[in-house]
């Protein structure tokens, strides 16, 4: 399944943690571990919305606002 998400996350090149959880059917927290191996070799990084993307009300749910971006 790592290599799927590589697979995955580089086509798409961002793509928030909820999107991710549903598209391999796996919890978030999960899907977070998979993430953490490619983050520690380099390929994925963590970011957040874009300013135009979030005014800060907290209406949105949180697994919609983190984003990760294949960089590899």
């Amino acid at each position: 399944m790592l290599s799927q998400l590589k697979d995955y996350l580089s086509t798409r090149k961002r793509a928030a943690i909820g999107d991710l959880a549903v598209r391999f059917d796996a919890d978030p927290d999960a899907v977070r571990g998979m993430l953490d191996t490619w983050m520690r070799k380099g390929k994925v990084r963590r970011v957040g919305p874009a300013a135009a993307d979030c005014g800060g009300c907290h209406k949105c749910d949180p697994v919609s606002l983190e984003i990760y971006e294949w960089v590899g």
